[in-house]
């Protein structure tokens, strides 16, 4: 018989926040749905720098040198040719892809003939190059600093530059969102970021640009997680998914958007001070506390009674809830609060470093953060397919906005119904299928066949990518989830990062790439059964509740089997109940302040949701008056 290992976790004195507190203040209120709301807008305007990259680093379909009449001999005269022909006579002509891109011809410097006879050398160009309309801009970072040619490198290294810069924002301000909180990471996030974006329009040279980027990624990615987190504890069970999808949407409007914005702002500079305009706005949270509070659940979690208490009366009163007209006495809540805390509790604070000490918690992480790394980093796969099929950058682009929005309604429809862990090994089979498919049989296949492997293998890559992030931000507890999740996000931002690794190559390494990430994504099915279910149940809050998560039975049981011993024997229900005394006291007391009978006891007015001992006191003594 195996012998069961216990996990020690560090844990405070908690409160079922679900039941015992979520209920009382208002549930998903209005108040609740007004800060959801206000938590979408950050993510419209992080996506909006995010995809801005896409134009930065966009290289024009088609450039050139720029002809140097020094490399031409003294007798040439370029009125006699016309603009075709002078680029003919100063440029190589490259079979299939036009005129070439990074030489030049110098002829002897006392010729005469200028046919094909003549020798020619062949050098690199020398007065730089001439480019054709970039799409949505007509300048960018590629024609900024000709990054073109000997110098291509810097181009894909920009992208995993601010890659990086990423997954360190997710790995760092995750871990402070569980130190300072969701409202102060996002706070600091929001600020320093807007500033970078500021100062990114001023970049000066290729190196500079870099260097801000990187660090406007770590801060952009702070403003993520911050919000992500916020608004999913805010919700109830029913509408955590909807809450994460609209969000979702925000980010697909922000896309869609993006092209029209390029188009009118022309320049690079102007585009990236366009995206950084949202964030600016989003400064007005600092004045306006009320629009994106600090979470009552992570307040709860980490012990901070008075933070909490002033929280609960906020959520209360703007939610529309007199908790002393409740059948429930309002004003016992934060007694209760108290008396499971303890008057002496300080507040601890937990980082990923505890994950050490946790098996379930740890291993769950560890399995989203493949999952998501397989969901973005296999996404390159399927889109350099989609350039196969056609050149336009347009074509690509709006093809994989329009997957994104059709995976958000897919998972709107069918997660609620089949559950988390089931949508996700299901979009991880297709994904996988979609590679295997594609890696064997494209040499085989039609064009049109191609396309619709591609676009079926990209939404589901996308789905699994989304829900990915959602399980995560759900099964990891209250006190680390700010730093679980920016280690599963991270891992998300190294699979994106994996696809500038192969430009960076010249895409020498395409195709190991392709068979590394379909066999990741059939490994990630077995993986995907150790997951637990998360719909419809509360959120974790400690350490202990993470590592109680289990997950579910592969097959349902036979509902003729008996599983309960010969002997059982239920526990002996309990007459009394504190629950419903103290509803009786507080309904007695109640009945006899009204103004309506012949007499009255007085009772000093209290303001709502006091937690002192003498409030009791006063309800036992008047409870013994009225029964004498």
């Amino acid at each position: 018989m195996a012998r069961e290992t216990t996990v020690t976790v560090n844990t405070l004195p908690s409160m079922d926040f679900e039941t015992r507190i979520f209920p009382h203040i208002g549930g998903y209120g209005r108040y609740n749905r007004l800060v959801v709301l206000f938590s979408w807008f950050p993510n419209f305007a992080v996506m909006l720098n995010l995809f801005c990259d896409v134009f930065f680093t966009h290289i024009p379909e088609s450039y050139h040198c720029k002809p140097d009449p020094q490399l031409l001999p003294s007798t040439f005269l370029p009125s006699n040719f016309s603009r075709q022909g002078y680029l003919n006579l100063t440029i190589p002509w490259v079979n299939g892809s036009g005129l070439s891109h990074c030489e030049l011809f110098k002829y002897p410097s006392n010729t005469s003939d200028f046919s094909e006879k003549v020798h020619r050398e062949r050098v690199s160009c020398t007065v730089g190059w001439e480019y054709a309309h970039v799409a949505g801009l007509q300048s960018n970072f590629v024609t900024e600093w000709n990054l073109v040619c000997s110098d291509f490198w810097k181009i894909p290294l920009q992208h995993i530059c601010f890659m990086t810069g990423w997954i360190l924002g997710y790995i760092l301000l995750g871990t402070l969102c569980d130190w300072l909180g969701r409202r102060r990471c996002f706070l600091l996030s929001i600020s320093l970021s807007s500033l970078l974006g500021v100062v990114v329009c001023l970049s000066s040279s290729a190196v500079v640009f870099l260097l801000l980027r990187l660090s406007q990624g770590v801060m952009l990615a702070g403003v993520f997680v911050s919000s992500y987190i916020a608004r999913l504890e805010l919700c109830d069970p029913p509408n955590r998914l909807m809450v994460a999808m609209i969000s979702s949407f925000f980010s697909v409007i922000a896309e869609l958007l993006l092209p029209g914005i390029a188009v009118l702002c022309r320049d690079w500079p102007v585009l990236q001070a366009v995206a950084t305009l949202p964030q600016l706005l989003l400064l007005s949270y600092w004045c306006c506390v009320s629009v994106f509070p600090e979470s009552p659940r992570w307040l709860m979690a980490t012990a901070q009674i008075p933070q909490l208490k002033r929280s609960l009366r906020e959520f209360s009163t703007r939610n529309g809830v007199c908790l002393r007209d409740e059948i429930y006495p309002g004003e016992t809540l934060l007694s209760e609060i108290d008396t499971a805390f303890g008057e002496d509790c300080q507040p601890r604070y937990f980082s990923i470093l505890e994950l050490r000490q946790t098996r379930v918690i740890w291993k769950n992480c560890l399995i989203l953060s493949f999952t998501l790394f397989i969901g973005t980093g296999i996404q390159y796969c399927f889109t350099r397919n989609l350039h196969s099929y056609s050149s336009n950058f347009y074509f690509s682009y709006f093809l994989r906005v329009m997957t994104g929005a059709l995976a958000c309604v897919f998972i709107c429809l069918s997660v609620n119904h089949f559950g988390r862990r089931g949508m996700l090994l299901l979009s991880a089979i297709i994904t996988g299928l979609s590679s295997l498919l594609l890696l064997a049989l494209t040499q085989y296949l039609r064009g049109g066949l191609v396309l619709v492997l591609s676009v079926v293998g990209l939404l589901f890559s996308q789905a699994l990518a989304m829900l990915s992030v959602l399980f995560a931000c759900e099964v990891m507890p209250t006190v680390v989830r700010g730093g679980c999740l920016g280690l599963v996000l991270a891992a998300g931002c190294v699979g994106m990062a994996a696809s500038s690794l192969m430009e960076l190559q010249n895409n020498g390494g395409y195709f190991l790439h392709h068979v590394i990430f379909a066999s990741f994504a059939v490994l990630s099915v077995l993986s995907i059964m150790l997951l637990p279910e998360s719909k419809r149940k509360p959120l974790p809050d400690s350490l202990k509740e993470g590592e109680n998560q289990r997950r579910p039975p592969l097959l349902l049981p036979r509902p003729d089997r008996d599983d309960l011993p010969l002997l059982s024997t239920r526990p002996r229900l309990s007459e009394y109940n504190p629950d419903n005394y103290s509803r009786l006291v507080s309904a007695t007391r109640k009945m006899l302040t009204k103004e309506s009978l012949p007499y009255r006891i007085a009772v000093p007015m209290q303001a709502p949701l006091l937690s002192d001992s003498e409030t009791q006191s006063q309800e036992d003594g008047t409870l013994k008056e009225v029964m004498s």
